[in-house]
């Protein structure tokens, strides 16, 4: 891969955006339309699920793009962030070259993100960021080339919520509520992570056969919040013990195209107190890295961290 190669943040296309983005879609008077609003919806679904990984507050539900009679007088694709205002999600096909930018969303927007999609719709790559729209009328095309990386976004957002991996709030992770079906919105279904599990089974073989009881679920971490960061998948399986005690599962993985790891990745588990009890670092030819499984007991708390040298996102969980 030459220097001047760009790499760009990829983020898979589950079934529940396909499903949403569907029924849209069939409630339109024509197919030109229904297509429109398809993919505006998978392109809006794909930001919103790009900041929920970073705790992000967004109001999917609020935007013009999901308000059946604004969808079919407008082409819009916004997605509510509260308190700050929206974000336009302009879906960019395979082969075009700019971002196409219909009057109804020249205003009102703290700025414009493009979403390229691949021929299978099931990834797309969030390719950059514009903040405005110069005032020409004439200007209703954006060259992606003038795009700015994506973590430009993070200017429009206070520092506390843009930021959320390196704030001092603190969440903690319940996982004796997972065994309920309860979970945190960052902690997804593993097929919502990867696009095709059975490409990842070798790697996945000790979660599958953790145990029948077992739950398994991950979380997306962009170390540094930068572009040129491919994404990660945190994966944590828990099985129930007699006497109240969980055995942990730590593992993690590359994710989109990448079949390895970055080198130099650290990994590690840590008592309550901050001291390291496991710690493991990839290799450039590693696929994925765990943690050696552990167990604990209700209540009991312990921490996750993972860190690339310069950036550092750490997890706390509660048994």
């Amino acid at each position: 891969m030459s220097s001047t190669e760009t790499l760009y943040l990829k983020i898979p296309l589950g079934q529940e955006a396909h499903v949403i983005a569907r029924q849209f879609a069939v409630e339109q008077t024509t197919p030109q339309k229904g297509k429109q609003i398809y993919l505006n919806t998978l392109a809006v679904y794909a930001v919103y699920s790009y900041l929920k990984w970073l705790h992000i507050d967004t109001a999917l539900e609020k935007g013009d793009s999901w308000h059946p009679l604004k969808q079919a007088l407008f082409d819009v694709a916004d997605l509510v962030i509260p308190n700050i205002g929206k974000l336009e999600c302009r879906p960019v096909q395979p082969g075009e070259t700019t971002i196409y930018l219909p009057p109804e969303v020249m205003k009102n927007r703290i700025g414009y993100v493009a979403v390229q999609f691949n021929e299978r719709l099931n990834e797309v790559q969030l390719l950059g960021f514009v903040r405005t729209v110069p005032s020409s009328s004439a200007c209703e095309q954006i060259p992606l080339t003038s795009l700015k990386p994506l973590n430009f976004l993070f200017d429009c957002i206070p520092d506390a919520v843009a930021h959320p991996a390196l704030s001092a709030r603190q969440t903690r992770v319940n996982l004796g509520q997972w065994f309920e079906n309860l979970f945190e919105n960052s902690w997804i279904a593993l097929e919502e992570v990867f696009n095709n599990i059975d490409e990842k089974k070798f790697a996945l073989r000790s979660v599958s056969s953790f145990s029948r009881t077992s739950v398994v679920r991950a979380r997306i971490i962009d170390l540094g919040l930068k572009v040129g960061n491919e994404p990660l998948a945190l994966i944590v399986a828990i099985a129930p013990l007699p006497e109240q005690k969980v055995e942990v599962l730590v593992q993690l993985h590359p994710m989109g195209e990448k079949t390895y790891l970055p080198s130099n990745l650290r990994l590690n588990l840590q008592a309550e107190s901050g001291e390291i009890l496991q710690e493991v670092v990839s290799r450039s030819n590693d696929n994925f890295i765990q943690l050696k499984r552990f167990r604990g007991d209700s209540g009991e708390s312990f921490n996750i961290q993972v860190s690339d040298g310069n950036f550092t996102i750490k997890e706390t969980f509660v048994i």
